[in-house]
Parts: structure tokens; sequence; C-alpha cells
């Protein structure tokens, strides 16, 4: 099941440098991504409509991708710009261009009907442009669906095994926090407490807590403003504001999850972490590094589950009684699935 109607975060700025295409399939669809000597973001299909060849192994030459095979050239708009050893160029052969955006160090690609694409939807992700944070990105080639990707984010209660050792903690902690799901038809909050609870390494590691602390998690899907999930974490020192709103003292971390379809079993997961941990201090390299390794984990574990999902796809999961957000973001997509699914046939 792929949503195309809808933005997603295909790259971070960083990941398309200037004057060099870059190939990512989405949804099945080949794209060539570049960046011209404007600067300005393009994507267009990795096809040249002369013989096939993949413009991604083509050249930029200003603001236009020159196939490597016999120098066709196109625009950012996908039209076909130049031919060589002829004047006239046909309509045919124009490639397709998708809408593109480039925000908050975020590249956004929408890959349903173009008229619908309307950049204002996109939501903010303010902590790549605030001083009060500091943060990085990855990218993660994961070979599974990319909605078992997000099953795992909204199932915040594998961290205690599949991350004993960075963000984990306690098992007994997760499984008893204080959690509430939220479900407005549009999108999907989870929130959880875990008040007096011994911090976890990466806590630990970020702060120097040394004793309990109140600990939180809020995770949020909005799709209609990127496909994207944010979950906000982190924790204070017990009874000093954390479920007040008053966190600046604590440790506080933002992860931004873009989970974009390649394949039916194969993801492009970029995503970053965004912490308050001290600067240039050393302290958020840390949590930099601990994380990449949580997030690995997490890719080690899903492409298992997939494997196992491959030889027996009919097979249903079991649910348990922890499964109260992911069946919630489960319902909301087939909710989009439908609606997309019906107005197509209504067109």
């Amino acid at each position: 099941m792929f949503l195309r109607n809808y933005w997603y975060a295909a790259a971070f700025s960083g990941d398309i440098p200037e004057l060099k295409p870059v190939a990512r399939t989405i949804m099945n669809e080949p794209v060539v991504f570049f960046r011209g000597s404007s600067g300005r973001i393009s994507a267009v299909e990795d096809r040249c409509s002369h013989r096939a060849m993949p413009l991604s192994a083509g050249h930029i030459d200003g603001d236009v991708i020159r196939c490597a095979y016999h120098g066709v050239e196109f625009d950012g708009q996908g039209r076909c710009t130049r031919i060589p050893n002829q004047d006239r160029v046909p309509a045919s052969a124009h490639i397709r261009t998708y809408p593109v955006v480039e925000k908050d160090s975020m590249i956004w690609i929408w890959m349903g009907a173009a008229d619908a694409a309307d950049p204002s939807t996109i939501r903010d992700n303010e902590e790549h442009r605030s001083d009060d944070w500091s943060w990085t990105h990855f990218y993660f080639h994961v070979k599974c669906n990319w909605q078992l990707l997000v099953d795992n984010i909204f199932d915040l209660t594998h961290l205690a095994y599949i991350h004993a050792n960075t963000i984990g903690g306690n098992p007994n902690t997760h499984f008893t926090a204080d959690t509430k799901v939220n479900f407005d038809g549009e999108r999907v909050q989870l929130n959880r407490r875990m008040p007096n609870s011994v911090p976890p390494k990466s806590y630990v590691d970020g702060k120097g807590f040394t004793g309990n602390v109140d600990r939180w998690q809020e995770v949020e899907y909005h799709p209609a403003s990127g496909m994207i999930l944010r979950v906000n974490a982190g924790a204070c020192d017990v009874d000093t504001g954390a479920y007040e709103g008053k966190r600046d003292h604590g440790f506080k971390i933002l992860n931004v999850h873009c989970v974009t379809p390649e394949t039916e079993t194969s993801t492009h997961y970029s995503w970053s972490i965004c912490t308050n941990a001290d600067k240039g201090s050393g302290v958020d390299k840390v949590v930099f590094d601990q994380f990449y390794d949580t997030i690995r984990e997490d890719e080690d574990a899903l492409e298992l589950q997939q494997m196992r999902i491959n030889s027996d796809p009919d097979r249903p999961f079991v649910g348990i009684a922890s499964d109260g957000a992911v069946n919630m973001a489960r319902k909301l997509l087939d909710k989009l699935a439908r609606a997309e699914s019906d107005k197509i046939a209504a067109e």
C-alpha cells in the first residue's frame, strides 16, 4: 500500500550536494534529485526518454541534467531542452517531474498528482534551525515494508529489550508507563510518562543524572502535514516540573523520523536527532553516536521481521495490550488509503 498524495521527506539537504545527481527509487518509481548551479533542488524521473539511460549516471551543467549516453538534456521541470545534432525537440521527449520543496534542511517530494501539491501544508521542523538545539542526521536503507517502521516508532515498549544498553531502561518501567493514545481521525498522538524511574544510559551520559528521573515520550504522526513522525522524549530530575512543561533544565531529545517507501519491502529511512546537550562539549556527539547504534538495532530487528513475514505473508499478527498506538496508526493509514482509492475511482 502506497499513499501518493502526501509530502514525503526524501532526504536531508546535505544528502543532495551541488552538481551531483542522487538516485532514489520511491514507491517503485526511479527518481533522480539534482541541485543545479542556482542551488535549487529538482526531482525528475531517472530515465532518459531517448534510450532509457538512467539520468543519475549523467552530468549536471548549470540547472540541466545531461544524459551520459547521447547528451540529451533536461531541465528541472522535466522538459527536454536540447538534443545534440537536431533543432527540433518533440514533446514526447519530455519526462516526468515531481514537486519538490526544501525546508528546514529537508528535501520534500510529492509523488501524487502535481496540481494537488501544496507546500504550505508541510509542517515546520524548527529544531533544525534553532540555536537552542544541536542536531545531526543519518540515512538508512532498510529492507522492510515502510509500515513496519511506523509500527516500530509507535511501539515504545520494545525499547527495554532491543535497546537495553542505550535508551531502554527497566522493562517493567515501560510496560507500566502512564500511557495515553489520541486519535482524532487525522493524527495519532502517543504520550507516555514514567515518573521516578531509573534513567537509561544515554540519558546519564547526556545529562549526568545521579538519581531517578521523571521521563516522558511523546510521538506525533500527522500525514497531512508530511509523512514523518516526530518523537519528543527526555527526562528531568524527579519533581522538577517535567509534566508541567518545565523541561529546559532537563535532558531533551527530538527525533524526526522520515519514513519513505522505496518498494513494498524496502524503505528510505532518514532521521535526525536533536538535543539540548551542550554544543561542542563532546556530550552531544556521545548522544548522537548512541542513537545511531539504537536505530541500527531497530534496522536489524525490522529486517529480520520482514524476512519472516516474506516466508508466510498471509499469516496475521496477534495483538497484545501494548499495541494501542500501533493499531491507531494502522487505522489512520487504512483510512487514508481508502479515501485516496475512492477519489481515484471517482475521477
